[in-house]
């Protein structure tokens, strides 16, 4: 049995729950970065890869060498009886999700059967108690749920974002926590009234709020999504991103450099964060941030970039491009 799941924290609870089989975590970040149409499972992965260490968040040949190895194990899935997917509700387990059941939908299984446990709870925060009994709940992957992902993963990674929003319109039942993650996508495409995206927005909004310490502002950020999605490696970048915009919408006491908790030494303390005269017009709808910033990225297939930027406007609740 082979046991596929989001992040090394449910990988502890799996252990824990001493549920049998190979145990495989996914452990990509999807919602960020490029993910264009056309690709093979490796060449992605070599892609992403590439993004990762970009950003920052982990060295090049250690995520290339992890990418091929999960690729690699992935590869041998007839190896075993069943293949067992452990999924949540929000959107870095529903992307993760749907790039699994595309890649299954093109494969032989042969005698292998694909089963899906798929919940509203945070696989990394259960008990392993809980998880046991979950266990035998687990379904068998229907052929509509495979079509569904195969059609979801291809808007995904179109360069038209208008196929994704368009899934919002079908009903995608067979899956049944996609729906509220299209829209949470969606969100995150700068808005009309300001250029910011949801995740921008809140954190201006926090910060504005008074809450002044990162770790405190992530904290209640997260708090205003319906089904947290956004880890803090990168929630530091939007954070950073917008101390360092010319000019910038957020200031860093003292130095004014932003640096992550976990990489800013302890004795030095946490910084303190406060929201600039700039930030609080864009919240008010009285500046643009792409227009003060730019914009250079990637949401899916989609590249967000001057003369292609593509906006959300949660009223109308659909997309334009400016």
């Amino acid at each position: 049995m082979l046991h596929i799941t989001n992040g090394d924290a449910a990988i502890r609870v799996m252990k824990r729950a001493r549920l049998p089989g190979e145990l495989l975590s996914w452990r990509d970040v999807l919602h960020e970065g490029p993910a264009p149409a056309g690709l093979t499972l490796h060449e992605m992965s070599q892609l992403r890869a590439r993004f990762v260490a970009e950003r920052g968040w982990a060295p090049l040949d250690r995520t290339l060498a992890e990418f091929h190895a999960r690729d690699a194990q992935l590869d041998g899935f007839d190896a075993h009886e069943e293949v067992v997917l452990w999924f949540e509700h929000d959107l870095y387990d529903q992307l993760q999700l749907l790039q699994i059941l595309d890649w299954f939908s093109e494969q032989s299984l042969g005698a292998t059967r694909l089963s899906l446990m798929c919940i509203d709870e945070y696989l990394g925060l259960m008990s392993s108690e809980r998880m046991a009994v979950l266990y035998p709940r687990r379904s068998p992957v229907t052929a509509e749920q495979l079509r569904l992902a195969r059609t979801a993963w291809s808007a995904f990674c179109s360069p038209d974002p208008m196929s994704w929003q368009a899934l919002g319109e079908r009903d995608t039942s067979a899956l049944p926590y996609l729906g509220a993650a299209v829209m949470r996508h969606l969100e995150q495409y700068p808005s009309v009234q300001n250029g910011t995206n949801r995740t921008e927005n809140t954190l201006l909004n926090v910060v504005n709020g008074g809450i002044d310490a990162p770790v405190g502002i992530f904290a209640a950020t997260q708090a205003y999504e319906e089904s947290r999605f956004m880890g803090d490696t990168v929630f530091w970048d939007y954070l950073g991103a917008m101390t360092r915009s010319q000019p910038s919408l957020l200031d860093v006491a003292n130095d004014g450099v932003f640096e992550p908790p976990d990489k800013r030494a302890r004795e030095r303390g946490e910084q303190r964060i406060a929201i600039t005269d700039t930030g609080r017009q864009v919240l008010a709808d009285e500046m643009d941030w792409v227009q003060i910033n730019g914009i250079d990225k990637w949401l899916g297939g989609v590249h967000l970039e001057k003369g292609n930027v593509w906006r959300w406007d949660s009223e109308r609740k659909e997309l334009s491009v400016l």
